[in-house]
């Protein structure tokens, strides 16, 4: 039976002179609800304003790191050389014969010079201007290249491209064109992610109410839950609008704001509005249950909205625009869901009061499934604790075979223009010319008098293995021979692109293979060979650019601020939680569940998205790797919406072991309160990311779906079973501190206290109902006489023996 030594004499918290903040806000919020909701109203119309232009201040990004080798490289070369990284390409398909006949070729300079005269076109050059290069030629002759260089800021460059790409996309009579390159893909993914985004907000709304709806049974309830939810979602917009003023903020984020926006402002209204439910059933004035709401349950949201805050902050640690977008997303999120749970919804609540309740028999139902499911896994910890532990863990499994790759045409679906025009290339020509890795020898002219030293480097670059071609200075290289003719006008012809009195540069073009094995030892075998040998000290001259260097360097610069950003998120979040329940364990085994989900949520991802299982499913093409940035944003999101699950969870625990010092009833109690709320959010979050399942770009496959494992798996066995099996193992442990921290909590520490007065709750223990006679006022009759036939409903003395 629980002790009553702990609860027959009030905490010092409780005997305080006055009322918390929190209740004080609450009260206020319901003596002036009316200005408080016109306030509401005020910024929703502001925001609507404000967010129907986010979208257009919205940008696009590059894989690229800034201030990189491989990104200062390719600025040295756009302005010493007037060349660079070509990131557009026109196909040219001969309808008969070669593109080597005479009319086909003139056709293809014609076509050459028109594309350079485009608006925001830098550069331009082809298979005939380079001299017949074979990299811009198919193996069977009828296809050849016209690549370009689109000048200002990948924004500005994939704004002309979308008018550029329809008006060069032709059949004419000597030939057919279409558009690729990098820069055409990457558009037409932004174009599919907007579209995605519109078809996702058609789906969700509706979907949500509907969920909703089947929650509440009232539909003013469902209505003003779901409008929280639209509150987060435009005031997030609209300050990601007021952010593109400062800094980058790249159009996918959107795509996150809306997903996290109806989530956590759902998910928090949701356990505001229980709680307030709950104090309306013990008999307490609108006005009051509005106070002890907000005292208690946003307490609890607070919280919960600084785990989720801390694990999207992070995402700042990284030195790239695409993703210290979705951190701006996801702080915005946070803060505009906690503002409406914390000050909207309150007010609102004092205006509805009773119009909110619930069927008394339907929740009763519930929350008793939940109730009895504890205390059943708690009885039985390892018969339940093991299975479900051997299930997760066989879910994660697949994660041990993760391997990051890059991303390529194939994010986007079969058909789609620019993936058909890329698989062309990787089918019918030897090597990639707009992957042409760049090699900058500072301190080396690239004038006629070191044409011997050009000479030799260039060619020993083009023995190298997994090398195609190389041109220089003085010529073109292949397997250690010059292919261009000895004749001056071609050897001129090539210097103009090299020539420079203080430096000059290669361009080395590897074979499919070459990029697709080992692109780092590639990079460095080039780095050391360009260098004249193995020396440390000689590399110096040498910079490395091109699209395979930026990936490289995208992907170093991840991998290398990874274990900061995961480090600092799961101290931050274990110090957080020790602030809200004053232990050391709960904590740490909080952080070790979210890992393991977490850890199934990775193992969805390989399974599906690197091995292809289910791939013809859902429609996308495996690539056998995954492109490591979406799955570490997933991550943040994950982590901070398992953490949300934690603490709304946690806070109803500890509340009910400070009431009752009952280790077992408490989690039986807590899990009871939190339960269906948690199940409730999992499903509508869920059901949020899962339109994004649909979506033609892999990215957002990905996050779907990712994300629908994680929720589901961490509602479900997470909750329902491991949290109360280690409870129960641990028992009274959970609670422990050594002396130093306990001091530490009781001075700092932030807790759900029972509020001044607070009547014995629905569905308490009898220890709870025993100490309530201890608090400073006595609850009325009427809730004795609830609390009371809840104990005899469930039957704690006998469940308990």
């Amino acid at each position: 039976m629980p002790s009553a030594h702990r609860t027959s004499q009030p905490s010092p918290r409780t005997s305080a002179p006055g009322p918390p903040f929190l209740h004080r806000w609450g009260r206020l919020t319901a003596a002036r609800s009316r200005l408080v909701i016109g306030i509401g109203v005020l910024l929703t119309l502001v925001g609507l304003v404000l967010a129907a232009g986010a979208m257009d201040r919205l940008v696009l990004s590059r894989f690229e790191t800034p201030g990189s080798e491989s990104v200062t490289t390719r600025t040295v070369l756009e302005k010493k050389f007037v060349t660079g990284t070509p990131s557009v390409l026109l196909m040219v398909t001969a309808r008969q014969g070669t593109v080597d006949d005479g009319p086909v070729a003139a056709a293809g300079h014609r076509l050459a010079a028109e594309l350079g005269r485009e608006d925001g076109v830098a550069e331009v050059a082809s298979y005939w201007s380079r001299d017949r290069s074979p990299t811009l030629r198919s193996a069977d002759g009828k296809q050849a290249l016209i690549i370009a260089r689109m000048a200002g800021t990948v924004t500005e460059a994939r704004t002309e491209l979308a008018r550029i790409s329809p008006e060069f996309t032709r059949d004419e009579q000597l030939l057919t064109v279409r558009v690729g390159g990098g820069d055409e893909i990457f558009r037409q993914v932004a174009e599919q992610s907007r579209q995605d985004f519109l078809r996702a907000e058609l789906i969700v709304f509706p979907l949500v109410l509907l969920l909703l709806f089947a929650i509440y049974r009232p539909f003013s309830a469902a209505a003003l839950t779901l409008g929280m939810g639209l509150f987060s979602v435009i005031t997030t917009l609209a300050l990601m609008h007021l952010v593109t003023y400062v800094t980058e903020v790249s159009t996918f984020a959107a795509n996150l704001a809306l997903v996290m926006g109806i989530g956590l402002g759902v998910d928090y209204s949701l356990f505001v509005i229980n709680r307030f439910r709950e104090e309306l059933s013990l008999g307490r004035p609108v006005p009051d249950a509005v106070a002890f709401t907000v005292e208690s349950a946003g307490r609890t949201v607070a919280f919960s909205g600084l785990t989720v805050l801390v694990s999207l902050s992070c995402l700042l640690l990284f030195p790239f625009p695409f993703l210290r977008s979705f951190a701006y997303a996801g702080i915005g999120t946070v803060l505009t869901a906690v503002f409406a749970a914390l000050v909207i919804l309150p007010a609102a609540l004092a205006t509805l009061g009773a119009r909110v309740a619930p069927s008394a028999a339907n929740s009763l139902t519930e929350k008793s499934w939940w109730h009895t499911t504890a205390l059943r896994v708690m009885r039985h910890p390892l018969r339940y604790g093991i299975p479900a532990l051997v299930a997760l863990l066989a879910l994660a499994a697949p994660a041990l075979g993760l391997t990051f790759g890059t991303p390529d045409e194939r994010v986007l679906p079969e058909g789609v223009s620019s993936r058909v025009v890329q698989q062309e290339i990787r089918d019918n020509f030897a090597a990639e010319e707009m992957d042409a890795i760049q090699v900058l020898h500072r301190g080396r002219p690239g004038t006629a008098a070191y044409s011997t030293e050009i000479e030799a480097t260039a060619t020993a670059l083009s023995r190298l293995p997994g090398v195609y071609q190389v041109e220089a200075l003085t010529g073109r290289y292949a397997q250690g021979e010059r292919t261009t003719p000895a004749d001056t006008d071609s050897t001129d012809h090539l210097a103009d692109r090299f020539a420079h009195e203080k430096d000059t540069w290669y361009s080395v073009v590897a074979t499919h293979e070459g990029l697709a094995d080992d692109v780092e030892g590639l990079l460095s075998a080039i780095r050391t060979t360009a260098a004249g040998g193995s020396d440390a000290g000689a590399t110096d001259h040498i910079r490395i650019g091109g699209y395979p260097a930026e990936l490289a360097d995208f992907r170093a610069t991840l991998v290398d601020r990874l274990p900061l950003v995961l480090g600092l998120v799961l101290l931050v979040t274990l110090v957080v939680l020790f602030l809200m329940t004053g232990s050391v364990l709960l904590p740490v085994k909080a952080t070790l569940l979210n890992v393991l989900s977490l850890g199934v949520m990775f193992g969805a991802l390989v399974w599906v998205f690197q091995d292809g299982n289910l791939s013809g499913a859902l429609g996308f093409t495996a690539t056998g790797t995954i492109e490591p940035s979406i799955p570490i944003l997933m991550f943040c999101v994950a982590f901070g919406l398992s953490m949300d699950y934690e603490v709304l969870m946690l806070s109803r625990i500890k509340e009910e072991y400070d009431r009752t010092g009952d280790p077992t009833a408490s989690v039986a109690t807590g899990l009871e309160r939190s339960g269906p709320l948690i199940t409730s959010a999992a499903v509508i979050i869920a059901a949020s990311f899962a339109t994004y399942a649909s979506s033609g770009v892999v990215f957002l496959k990905m996050l779907g779906l990712g994300m629908v494992a994680v929720i589901l798996i961490d509602a479900t066995l997470i909750r329902a079973v491991l949290v109360p099996v280690l409870m129960r193992l641990t028992g009274r442990a959970n609670w422990w501190a050594p002396r130093p921290l306990a001091a530490l909590y009781r001075r700092w520490g932030l807790t759900n206290v029972l509020p001044h007065g607070t009547a014995a709750r629905v569905g308490v223990p009898q220890g709870a109902v025993q100490a309530s006679a201890h608090l400073s006022r006595a609850p009325s009759p009427a809730c004795w006489n609830l609390a009371q036939n809840r104990v005899k409903l469930y039957g704690e003395s006998h469940l308990y023996g």
